[in-house]
């Protein structure tokens, strides 16, 4: 969830180099190239049923392919800061999705952790300054305000996406390989980004790009589509969906913390109040309740 946060802040400059649709489609390519020897089904597998295939396509439809467009579009008309505050919302949306979806028992104090990381961004959310609306929308303010809320509504969408992609990989990781379930889902984003992909591919002025921006997409393809995905996939096979979902308030806090240090964005010291109680949460979901620390360390002594 670092890296992710990370490479959501990095992915602005990359917005404002590439047409977005262009840009995605580049990072599944490349992604695809990268885990070629991911593909092959391993002996031990079972081969793919009906609904597992539906499964990893609608894992990548939302949480690769409408994650990315929306994130990308989302934070190029608003902030990395903007889209830290906004990603917030991710471990709610996951702690209620494994409970409708996957019908897991949500502990008290899951719910008291995501209300914590909630509460922190939150208080990010009022303290924060306004930032001076991007470049591209024009200088019409009323405009400006207008493209920056529709900036918001997409992040928000990109959060919903993120929920849903956490909530089908738990699914996932009980018949597929943390390897198998990246490489198959990255082909299927590769595949429904195609066609407008290449649309803006056509005529795009390649040689135009600066080099250090090519190491930026050839960074953000790779921990986008191949070791985020990889790591995220194997930390859920042995982590209850609700309680691996608080682990994605590190992606605001990594997204905000890379738009300062390396976007120039703003940062007060009540906003670093704010990411420290979202830290606070992560803590509270994952410190090991009484009953396995009287497992571990009391009986049998």
């Amino acid at each position: 969830m670092t890296l992710v946060g990370s490479y959501v802040a990095l992915s602005k400059p990359l917005a404002a180099a590439f047409p977005v649709f262009l840009l995605v489609w580049m990072r599944f390519g490349i992604g695809g190239v990268a885990m070629l020897g991911w593909i092959k089904r391993p002996a031990q597998e079972e081969p793919l049923t009906a609904q597992t295939r539906g499964l990893l396509f609608l894992q990548s439809l939302l949480g690769n392919f409408l994650f990315t467009v929306c994130m990308i579009y989302g934070v190029s008309l608003t902030s990395a800061t903007s889209a830290g505050v906004i990603m917030a919302s991710i471990p709610a949306c996951v702690a209620v999705m494994s409970w409708l979806f996957l019908h897991e028992r949500v502990a008290p104090r899951t719910w008291l952790a995501v209300a914590c990381a909630v509460a922190g961004i939150a208080l990010f959310a009022l303290s924060r300054q306004e930032h001076a609306a991007p470049t591209n929308i024009g200088k019409d303010p009323e405009n400006a305000i207008y493209m920056q809320w529709l900036g918001y509504a997409l992040l928000l969408g990109a959060s919903v996406c993120e929920g849903a992609y956490s909530v089908i990989g738990k699914k996932l990781t009980g018949a597929l390989g943390p390897k198998r379930i990246t490489a198959l889902i990255n082909l299927w984003g590769f595949a429904l980004s195609t066609p407008l992909g290449m649309y803006f591919a056509w005529g795009f002025d390649f040689a135009a790009v600066p080099w250090g921006l090519w190491l930026l997409l050839l960074f953000y393809a790779l921990a986008a589509c191949m070791w985020t995905v990889w790591l995220w996939m194997t930390g859920l096979k042995a982590v209850p969906a609700a309680q691996g979902g608080v682990f994605t308030v590190l992606l605001p806090v990594s997204a905000a913390l890379v738009g300062v240090l390396a976007l120039g964005e703003r940062f007060t010291p009540v906003q670093l109040l704010a990411f420290g109680m979202a830290l606070a949460s992560v803590v509270l979901a994952t410190l090991p309740s009484r009953l396995a620390w009287r497992v571990g360390h009391g009986r049998g002594r």
